[in-house]
């Protein structure tokens, strides 16, 4: 297995908690920490601790919004993480959702193709530590320069969900980032990226036996975010539109439980990982050999200690 990633920070586990378990992740056979921003952590700060505590792991965010911070922000976020983790910084941005950017942080949830290739091209030109002034579509920029500039610059990776996206990862990023899929939807996702292109994708797992209780949480998240406007869309593309409409109808007509209840076992199964900490990293295993670069592993809250769940999960 060439790469094996963990989401951090682990739910209910303060960050400064972390520092034991961080520090045997390379010796676990972990390569990777990967963080997101919804509502919890911003997606930079605890790289911070990680790149002190295990200065050998590649350090990811999958994702940082566009929208929720202006882009010289996030470039000097990105230079900073850069600057204390050289070489294996890899900065994920995405467009996230009108629920986080508008309903969370105020800001407007506009043209977001276009928005993504700007960011990204600004990117690219300020973490070179040029000066840029340049009128975009979405925005503008008058003579902005970064005053610490890293070396060498971080790796740039594009959230991505359909072929448009996908596309344009391919096009202008180093990497794609996707999420919310099974391993049998890899080579659909591959057939848009091409093979050489690094994939990444966030894998729930939910490690125990109870299977009953596994799909239970794993019906709670689904109907959360698959009725989000572009996951819906993600799975039309993958196959899932007819199975997962009962589930539509349910959560429009304001019916949650009647959503949860009509996402059937094979959806949970293909999209949640779940059973013995064995049969997980085999189930893990499978998207690498469907096409996955790399597998970074969300851990559900099992009632286990976490910290034990992942050390349980690193790769034999």
């Amino acid at each position: 297995m060439s790469r094996w990633g963990i989401t951090l920070p682990l739910t209910g586990v303060p960050l400064t908690a972390h520092r034991e378990l961080v520090r045997e992740l390379p010796d676990l056979g972990y390569t990777d920490v990967w963080t997101a921003e919804t509502a919890g952590t911003d997606a930079f700060t605890p790289l911070a601790l990680v790149a002190e505590w295990a200065p050998t792991l590649r350090l990811g965010t999958a994702i940082v919004p566009i929208y929720t911070r202006g882009p010289g922000l996030l470039a000097m976020s990105a230079a900073t993480i850069a600057e204390l983790a050289p070489g294996r910084f890899v900065l994920g941005i995405g467009t996230s959702s009108p629920t986080i950017v508008e309903g969370w942080n105020g800001a407007e949830f506009a043209q977001p193709v276009q928005r993504t290739k700007d960011t990204l091209r600004f990117l690219r030109k300020a973490l070179a530590g040029e000066k840029v002034t340049e009128q975009y579509d979405t925005f503008s920029i008058q003579k902005f320069k970064l005053e610490r500039t890293p070396s060498p610059p971080p790796e740039i990776f594009l959230a991505a969900l359909r072929p448009g996206m996908l596309k344009l990862a391919k096009r202008e990023a180093d990497g794609a980032i996707t999420n919310w899929l099974a391993p049998g939807d890899v080579p659909t996702v591959r057939a848009e990226t091409g093979d050489d292109l690094d994939l990444v994708a966030r894998i729930f797992v939910c490690p125990t036996n109870d299977a009953d209780a596994a799909r239970g949480l794993g019906r709670l998240l689904i109907s959360s975010y698959l009725t989000v406007p572009v996951y819906a869309a993600f799975h039309d593309w993958l196959g899932r539109g007819e199975i997962l409409k009962p589930m539509h109808d349910a959560w429009a007509a304001g019916d949650r439980m009647g959503a949860n209840a009509a996402i059937p076992d094979s959806v949970v199964d293909d999209l949640i990982v779940h059973g013995t900490p064995d049969q997980c990293r085999d189930r893990v295993a499978e998207y690498v050999a469907a096409g996955l670069t790399t597998p970074v592993i969300a851990v559900l809250p099992t009632g286990a200690d976490p910290a034990e769940t992942v050390r349980a999960l690193a790769p034999r």
